[in-house]
């Protein structure tokens, strides 16, 4: 169960395939809660300190603590100047959150939304001119202290030189509420949200493709699995929305959205992953690692412009075990691997070149403090651009979906409920609020209002959008 969000399990080895960070716990606090449940009982998590450590290729190093004055402690480790605005970053971005998060929780279904909600009056907050680098330079000066405050640009799939400074909250969230493990793994939410929805009474059907959507005119009625058809009132894509649309749903159905204008979006980045089971455990080495090429621009060019693999990559490792040793056979642990490239480009060839940039990661690996990686290897999966689009259905293999430019976010990205056909409601990252956890599942719940509200339903128990997050527990027989 869960797409993205699912395991990979073998040989008594567990991965997540997609995201390990589980960040802002409080919108599924929220939606737990509303059903009278909780979230913590259901899916139990550990709070991790530190929550990553950052290796720069340049030299240095940071133990990223929810802790404010060891943060700073940190901070100053690298950059005594830069110490004294930690705090002032982390209060100023508080105000942004508390002033754009209705903005998180409510849908955009055209240009009039954002009149009514008064976009303009936060543009001074908001900067929408300025870069998440820009932003972070009224704080720090030291590059590598912003990297430190801005690389979560990346699970958007963006570069932080270009992606909005709106998106400086992504840090602020990770220090005020946590960077979390689920035990088990992110897809144990997955997991643990399927228990729930069983036990209340859904019904899944797994393990059936969908081969086509099946329409009366422009209205969805249903889809075709090779089971045969199965009829619906309205129908909710959870599935990659450039793939869903260009697979399943007849082009001339679409007149903003062909295949076409599909093709002509700005899509994110895709990543190149290692799942490896390794013999021992590694445990002077974090939860989380994240390392910073040398010269971190260069890096994200070869990705975002030059669609060419890096000399000197950047990448994220995951040492699970150290903090949930049951994801590996006694013995053994796990590592998960994860670098940045370009999404599909004719300029790489994941074939020829997949065995060269696996070389290339794992002599990485030793700066990091994991020596002899590949001589205790127990098992190993690679997971490239190629499997992501042909594997897994994603578009392009950009596995963070449309990029979160500001010309395809809020009304300009694809609608919770869709204009473009009658019937069909999108959630995922490929919908308005965006990529990552948080927001994906802030965006069923907003798509569910919306279905709710269609089929003359009480959507109020969802909660109101924008209403401060202290709801009252519904009864659930």
């Amino acid at each position: 169960m869960g797409g993205r969000c699912s395991a990979i399990e073998e040989d008594g080895f567990r991965f997540d395939l997609g995201p390990t960070f589980f960040l802002y716990p409080r919108v599924l606090e929220r939606i737990f809660k509303l059903i009278g449940r909780d979230l913590h009982s259901e899916v139990p998590m550990v709070r991790l300190d530190p929550q990553y450590r950052i290796a720069f290729g340049g030299g240095g190093e940071l133990n990223c603590t929810p802790d404010l004055a060891r943060l700073e402690a940190e901070v100053a480790k690298i950059s005594p100047a830069d110490a004294p605005n930690v705090r002032r970053f982390l209060d100023d971005n508080r105000v942004k959150m508390e002033k754009f998060r209705p903005c998180l929780e409510r849908p955009f279904q055209g240009w009039h939304d954002l009149v009514r909600w008064q976009l303009m009056k936060l543009f001074p907050t908001l900067k929408p001119w300025s870069s998440l680098d820009a932003e972070l330079g009224r704080y720090f000066r030291d590059e590598r202290v912003r990297l430190a405050f801005s690389f979560q640009s990346k699970y958007l799939g963006m570069s932080p030189f270009n992606c909005p400074s709106l998106f400086s909250i992504l840090s602020f969230l990770e220090y005020e509420y946590g960077v979390w493990h689920p035990l088990g793994g992110c897809a144990a939410v997955s997991a643990g949200m399927g228990r729930v929805a069983r036990e209340m009474g859904v019904r899944f059907s797994l393990g059936e493709e969908v081969k086509e959507v099946l329409f009366d005119g422009r209205r969805a009625v249903g889809v075709r699995t090779p089971s045969g058809e199965h009829r619906a009132d309205a129908l909710v894509i959870n599935a990659d929305f450039a793939h869903a649309m260009t697979t399943l749903v007849p082009n001339h159905l679409r007149r903003k959205w062909t295949d076409e204008r599909i093709a002509k979006k700005k899509f994110s980045c895709s990543t190149f992953m290692m799942y490896l089971g390794v013999e021992g455990r590694y445990a002077d080495v974090p939860h989380h690692t994240i390392h910073c090429a040398a010269d971190y621009p260069t890096n994200l060019g070869d990705i975002e412009a030059r669609h060419v693999l890096s000399a000197d990559p950047s990448f994220y490792v995951q040492n699970a075990c150290v903090t949930d040793p049951g994801l590996a056979p006694a013995g053994t642990s796990t590592l998960y691997v994860l670098a940045p490239v370009t999404h599909q480009h004719g300029n790489v060839d994941w074939k020829r070149d997949a065995p060269a940039f696996r070389s290339r990661l794992l002599k990485k690996l030793e700066g990091v403090g994991l020596g002899g990686v590949e001589q205790r290897i127990r098992f190993e999966r690679v997971v490239t651009p190629a499997d992501w689009e042909s594997r897994y259905n994603v578009y392009r293999g950009a596995t963070f979906n449309l990029a979160h430019t500001w010309g395809q976010m809020l009304h300009l990205r694809p609608r919770n409920k869709f204009d473009e056909l009658d019937g069909v409601y999108l959630v995922g990252g490929g919908t308005h609020p965006g990529s990552g956890l948080p927001v994906i599942y802030e965006s069923a719940r907003i798509t569910s209002r919306l279905l709710l509200s269609d089929f003359d339903r009480d959507a109020e128990w969802l909660g109101t959008p924008g209403a401060a997050e202290s709801p009252v527990p519904v009864a659930v027989s």
